[in-house]
């Protein structure tokens, strides 16, 4: 193996590391360089993103897809390892995409918003990558508590009353998340002696009496703290507030942190599942929690009026879509679940920043925004943090790119033809049918399908009367100044939705290739446990 596909795995945690704190070094008044820094790592993270997605694709030879990067040059279970599968390279790629994005979008303005805007980015990147790459359960604690600590600063970036509130509630539930998740790590490691999750699907198989209940209680207060990151209900009641609270670039890095939670909840439960999954991973309990999310964020479109919560209402509709999804059984749904995945983080993604360049086509008033600009100057002129020098020149014909981009995400949230929200649902809606009449309890698939179908009719109901409320019943409007830098990264998510309709068959293929290794996890168990060290290759040798 090559020493640049040995050391892959390591690169998206190692390069936000290294950037984040170098930026930390340099003074408030080296804004373009620090600037410059973070958009070079976030495209180094894309690049090896894109890289370990081919590997594990099996284009650079990685047996059976699966790629372990020992940490310190020590062997599982007893050292860290970094494990690159299809599902962990998807969930990369995504990260560093819509990172690239948000962030060009947050140097129009956003990042001069507060203090070391750049270095928290880079820390939540590192936080995110870290829990998509990491093998055993402590570590993914570890890069959780960094995005989370991260993700703090951020969502206080800026100013008002109304952003600190909402980061307070954030921070509180989230702290009790956090605590619940140690709690249920120290529960397992005293049952079995291990967190590695490869060693751990070895050993829960072999617990019986007190000591399986005993890992089952820890294994239900894990599922909890996973359900509450992922924005499941009841336990997401500050997610819409926290969201809308937040600065656009912010609120959009946001959209995929649920979904870490159910990447958390698939990758241990596939583990599991051969040795008979606990409670806490059962797909029954999975699938009455998604559906009742998903019911949940439907009836939040309908009540809502602020564009900005509707978006937060969306990613809840989306969590609880992919919970109800993976909660069937087999992998049929698992595949069409990962493209509405894809497709969904990119939207709302979208979404959140549209929303903020809206915004700014009526009267501030109380609007966070408004508050920021104020309290920073970021739009007096004789500012010298001003971002005209930044962004470049202004778009023409802003009020059709407003209304085009909002159209274009109503369709994707709602699953209308022809982007590639309408594609994930049909394949959703299309398996869970054939689920129906092969291994899934008929009951259960249809539910999924009614509820699919009726949060995509409340999202239309909720969007378009938002439509009509901001492009057309409205007289105080007014056309905004947008510059290329604001309205590209809107621009170029959108594309990627068209993209991968267009693209759809080879990029399902893929994914349907991930689903089958969930599936069958020996793959996954054998590459960790059977990692050699430098050391003991050298020695063979």
């Amino acid at each position: 193996m090559s020493f640049w596909l040995l050391h892959l795995p390591v690169l998206p945690i190692v390069t936000p590391l290294v950037a984040g704190a170098l930026m930390l070094l340099l003074a408030d008044t080296s804004r373009h360089a620090r600037g410059a820094i973070s958009l070079v790592s976030t495209v180094a993270q894309l690049a090896a993103a894109i890289a370990l997605l081919a590997a594990a694709g099996g284009a650079a030879g990685w047996p059976g897809g699966v790629g372990v990067y020992l940490v310190g040059d020590w062997a599982a279970p007893f050292g860290i390892v970094l494990v690159v599968d299809r599902l962990a390279a998807v969930m990369l790629t995504l990260t560093s995409v819509l990172g690239l994005a948000t962030l060009i979008y947050a140097l129009a303005r956003w990042d001069r918003a507060g203090v070391h805007f750049h270095s928290l980015f880079q820390f939540l990147l590192m936080g995110l990558n870290g829990a998509f790459l990491t093998g055993d359960l402590f570590n993914l604690f570890v890069f959780f508590e960094v995005l989370l600590a991260a993700s703090y600063g951020l969502l206080l970036h800026g100013s008002g009353v109304a952003r600190v509130s909402a980061g307070m509630q954030y921070i509180a539930v989230n702290l009790v998340a956090s605590f619940l998740l140690l709690i249920s790590i120290a529960l397992i490691y005293g049952v079995t002696g291990t967190l590695n999750m490869a060693d751990l699907a070895l050993r829960a198989g072999e617990l019986a009496g007190a000591d399986r209940m005993l890992f089952e209680a820890g294994a239900a207060v894990l599922g909890v703290a996973f359900l509450v990151k992922a924005g499941a209900w009841p336990l997401n009641f500050w997610l819409v507030k926290g969201y809308g609270s937040a600065g656009a670039p912010i609120a959009a890095m946001f959209s995929i942190m649920t979904k870490v939670g159910i990447y958390a909840l698939l990758r241990i439960g596939s583990l599991l599942l051969p040795t008979g999954a606990p409670a806490a991973f059962s797909l029954d309990w999975m699938f009455a929690a998604g559906l009742a999310t998903l019911l949940f964020g439907g009836l939040g479109l309908l009540a809502t009026q602020q564009l900005e919560k509707m978006v937060g209402y969306c990613v809840i509709v989306s969590a609880g879509t992919l919970l109800t999804a993976l909660g069937m059984p087999g992998v049929t749904l698992t595949g069409p679940a990962l493209f509405y995945l894809i497709s969904s983080v990119l939207t709302t993604g979208a979404f959140f920043m549209l929303a903020e360049l809206i915004e700014r086509t009526r009267s501030f008033g109380a609007n966070v925004l408004a508050v920021t600009l104020d309290a920073f100057d970021l739009d007096d002129p004789a500012s010298v943090n001003r971002s005209d020098d930044v962004v470049g020149v202004a778009i023409p014909a802003a009020m059709a790119f407003l209304g085009l981009a909002f159209i274009s995400c109503a369709l994707l949230v709602t699953g209308l033809p022809p982007l590639s929200g309408f594609v994930a649902k049909l394949s959703l809606l299309s398996a869970a049918v054939s689920a129906a009449t092969e291994s899934a309890p008929p009951l259960d698939a249809w539910l999924l399908v009614a509820a699919v179908l009726l949060s995509g009719l409340a999202g239309l109901i909720g969007l378009g009367r938002a439509g009509i409320r901001v492009f057309w019943a409205s007289d105080d409007r007014s056309t905004p100044r947008l510059r290329v830098i604001e309205a590209g990264p809107v621009a170029v998510l959108i594309l990627l939705c068209v993209g991968l309709a267009a693209g759809a068959g080879p990029v399902s293929a893929y994914l349907d290739d991930a689903a089958r290794s969930l599936d069958h996890p020996k793959s996954y168990i054998d590459a960790v446990m059977s990692a050699q060290t430098v050391r003991a290759a050298q020695g063979g040798q």
